[in-house]
């Protein structure tokens, strides 16, 4: 693991995610940049002596020319610190497991995808909502038509948490209002790409135009904190995108409508085992996890539910059947994380051009 030291969010969901379905072993780490917080952080966990570092460039050295060493690892450092970690693994032929946004510009995305990986070693972006079992149960049914032709797509992430000034702002240390440590914007990279991918990756549209319309309503504040983003998609489907952090009533909910000429579907994160299926002119139908008419991927019996520490292991156990026997999965790959930064990169371009229509770039 790089990054995820002590007090480190994602790096603890990474873990349980990692651990959940038993595939995985945390056996090495450059947990933090600072020695003092990578050699605690790794005590903590178990972790050899020799297997804490606190450079990961050191780490990729090493760890690539150990008879025992590391299969993949997982980069949970800030978004403008994936790249660096990201291009030195896969050089060294280990695989990359990488938070998203891909990066902190478009630029560093496009010079990694460029990057040719030694020993065929694979990328995963972590978008963690394409691992619930609904959300792949809405592309199949998308895919094979059950709605028709796709006309419109709805996608909504809301949150409250910065619905004001928070005390790492006013201290000036949080890289998320940092647009240059961000991935350019605020609301947009952070949750606006999950929402993005989330709608991508249902419809499976590919996306021609937006407009965005994005604001920092909190004073001071150098990066949004709400975006409104008309979508136009290849083929002629329209859709929305709103994506905010000052919705205040709103802890992370997530919502995704998607309307064909026959049907349309609607999954929300707050009830993520129940997906809305609503034929023109019938009775809307209510599709379980493991219920009739599912896909069965759940782990556990119905009635049961399942929810984001679940989609996240989903990834990395699908990760793992890439790696070993390689598997076909719907899994986020580098590409995916090269076109969010491409959407954030226009919707910016759009803001700025006071909600221009601006061509994906």
């Amino acid at each position: 693991m790089i990054g995820g030291g002590t007090g480190a969010f994602m790096g603890y969901v990474h873990r349980i995610a990692a651990r959940l379905d038993g595939n995985y072993e945390l056996v090495a780490g450059a947990l933090s940049s600072r020695p003092d917080v990578a050699q605690s952080s790794g005590r903590a966990l178990g972790l050899a002596d020799d297997r804490i570092y606190s450079d990961f460039t050191e780490m990729a050295r090493a760890e690539s020319t150990r008879p025992d060493g590391v299969e993949v690892v997982a980069i949970v450092t800030p978004n403008h610190m994936h790249v660096a970690p990201a291009r030195a693994f896969l050089q060294a032929g280990i695989h990359v497991i990488c938070d998203k946004p891909l990066a902190g510009s478009l630029a560093e995305a496009e010079e990694l995808a460029a990057v040719t990986p030694a020993n065929g070693a694979r990328f995963l972006l972590t978008h963690t909502y394409t691992g619930y079992p609904l959300v792949r149960l809405a592309r199949d049914m998308v895919a094979r038509g059950d709605l028709g032709t796709i006309r419109m797509v709805q996608v909504e992430y809301a949150q409250d948490w910065l619905t004001v000034e928070t005390p790492d702002e006013q201290a000036g240390t949080a890289w998320r209002a940092d647009p240059a440590k961000s991935g350019g914007g605020g609301a947009i990279a952070d949750i606006g790409t999950h929402a993005y991918n989330l709608a991508r990756f249902v419809s499976g549209l590919q996306l021609h135009s937006l407009s965005a319309d994005l604001d920092s309503f909190v004073p001071g504040r150098r990066v949004d904190d709400n975006a409104h983003i008309m979508l136009r998609f290849q083929g002629g489907a329209k859709g929305m995108l709103w994506a905010s952090q000052v919705a205040v009533g709103n802890e992370n909910s997530i919502r995704l409508r998607v309307f064909g000429d026959k049907a349309s579907l609607d999954w929300q994160h707050t009830q993520p085992n129940e997906l809305t299926f609503t034929r023109f002119g019938e009775a809307r139908q209510i599709i379980t996890r493991n219920g009739a008419g599912s896909n069965g991927m759940g782990r556990i019996p119905s009635g049961h539910p399942e929810g984001y520490l679940e989609a996240f292991a989903t990834l990395y156990d699908d990760f793992a059947a890439v790696i070993r026997t390689g598997a076909d999965r719907p899994l986020p790959t580098l590409a995916d994380g090269v076109e969010g930064m491409r959407f954030i990169t226009s919707a910016l371009a759009s803001a700025q051009n006071d909600a221009r229509w601006q061509p994906l770039v």
